[in-house]
């Protein structure tokens, strides 16, 4: 038996489930290369990336490039959030200019500034739900959903007492104004491909 089985079993007869013992179980399992793994809620989801899935997020990130340095953006990367056993990979996020990682060299969720979700099937109850509220919570300025089955962009603004108080709906082809926020740029939707 290895350490990291032992302080699992050891996790699992205590009660005392966390985060950090969850994800080292992941590590051990053999999950497919490309499949997104993260927990909400305590419970663990895996999906794979589609090829839809990556443009959109790619075309995120080279838009957000205009204001984040490479260093300041994160995909895929597990940040913790309030709630219940959230350890999040937000398909983007971005750092606000003063942000640190913490001591395990992992980026705070006090120092999100946008995070941007591409919905997949299975997972996005998730995004519309769970993930959106840990968002509020956490009160990341701006959080964005794309959704290729819709062909459609749902920007949440304005974080207050666990929910966000403004929606705006996006087709694609239409431009997303975040000029007002802290983001301050405007991201273009007209290459974003739909499922």
């Amino acid at each position: 038996m290895t350490v990291t089985e032992d302080r699992i079993t050891m996790a699992e007869e205590s009660g005392e489930l966390t985060l950090d013992v969850m994800f080292e179980w992941l590590e051990k399992m053999p999950v497919p290369e490309g499949t997104k793994v993260e927990i909400v809620g305590g419970n663990i989801f895996m999906s794979p990336q589609w090829q839809n899935h990556w443009e959109i997020i790619s075309a995120v990130f080279e838009q957000l490039r205009d204001k984040y340095p490479r260093k300041r953006l994160a995909s895929d990367v597990r940040i913790d959030f309030p709630g219940h056993l959230n350890g999040f990979a937000c398909d983007m996020a971005a750092m606000a200019e003063r942000s640190v990682k913490d001591s395990k060299g992992r980026w705070r969720y006090q120092d999100v500034e946008f995070v941007a979700e591409v919905i997949s099937k299975d997972t996005a109850a998730n995004d519309y739900g769970p993930k959106k509220l840990a968002y509020a919570t956490a009160e990341v300025p701006v959080y964005l959903i794309a959704d290729p089955y819709k062909g459609r962009c749902y920007l949440y603004t304005h974080p207050k007492e666990g929910d966000y108080v403004t929606r705006t709906k996006v087709d694609f082809g239409d431009d997303i104004d975040l000029t007002g926020t802290v983001v301050d740029l405007t991201l273009k939707t007209d290459d974003f491909p739909r499922d």
